[in-house]
């Protein structure tokens, strides 16, 4: 195993962010791939990290004026344990209870599923699903980032070198609905073969969805927006006429790949299922 790289340890973000701008360095909140990191298998070996446990400022889960904030440092336990993510996005507490084992979920957090951009991170879909916007940092300010422009290309983001993960902002909609389902070799500890969130709001039963979203992930190079399936069940009413087309879209749009954990056919068609039985049990039937 090569060297383990030096880690600096910041305890205000002023310090962070310089270290940030004197570069290369890596950060790290929870370390959780750090081993696969040192051993060169996720890239090259890193020059320096950047252990962020000391910033209390990426701490903290908040309302805010409808708006739930979460900060980068925020453990999957924690996401759990929130009261609020628990009352106004109960979706993001399920798809946190999908990772790994307990102690991972102790030990990593939520901007570091965002950082590592990994197109199988169970959160992200979640947040592309639910308009979340990323507050990244530097020592030139702060800027946001819509979730859904994060993450341009395989385990790339849109941060600049100088930047950090500060927090994640969630607006919370009246009447909105979200549902998360990740699909895995086995029910726990699994990297998943597929992972959605589908979020709409609802007027009444007979009313129809409006500002639908269909999230996935592990189907594409990136976590991805469907449009095709949005398109279809915006506006509609969530009957089986509905639930078909918008799983037949769905399918006609996807483009994944096959790879050591699943076959492309397999997650097409298993997506497709999952849309479908999302809209079915909307609609109670």
């Amino acid at each position: 195993m090569p060297a383990e790289p030096p880690i600096e340890v910041p305890s205000r973000l002023s310090e962070a962010y310089a270290l940030l701008a004197a570069g290369p360095i890596v950060p790290i909140a929870g370390g959780t791939d750090i081993m696969v990191r040192i051993t060169g298998e996720l890239g090259p070996l890193p020059e320096r990290m950047l252990d962020l446990s000391r910033l209390d400022a990426l701490e903290g889960v908040a309302l805010e004026l409808g708006t739930l904030v979460l900060g980068a440092r925020t453990t999957y336990t924690e996401i759990r344990r929130s009261a609020l993510c628990r009352e106004h996005l109960p979706a993001l507490v399920g798809a946190a209870a999908t990772v790994g084992a307990v102690q991972i979920q102790n030990r990593g957090t939520l901007g570091g599923n965002i950082a590592t951009a990994s197109p199988a991170g169970d959160t992200l879909p979640v947040l592309l699903a639910t308009d979340a916007e990323i507050v990244v940092g530097s020592h030139r300010g702060e800027r946001i980032v819509p979730a859904v422009a994060f993450f341009p290309a395989y385990r790339r983001t849109a941060l600049a070198p100088d930047e950090l993960i500060l927090r994640v902002r969630i607006p919370l909609l009246t009447g909105r609905e979200v549902r998360f389902r990740k699909v895995g070799t086995r029910r726990a500890q699994a990297i998943s073969k597929v992972v959605m969130a589908v979020s709409w709001r609802s007027h009444g039963k007979t009313a129809g969805w409006s500002d639908v979203r269909v999230a996935l992930g592990s189907v594409a190079a990136t976590p991805i927006r469907a449009a095709g399936a949005e398109a279809v069940l915006e506006g509609a009413r969530p009957t089986p006429e509905t639930a078909d087309a918008a799983a037949e879209a769905l399918a006609a749009e996807l483009r994944p790949i096959d790879d050591v954990r699943s076959t492309a056919e397999y997650r097409r068609v298993v997506s497709a299922r999952i849309l479908h039985r999302i809209v079915r049990d909307a609609g109670s039937w």
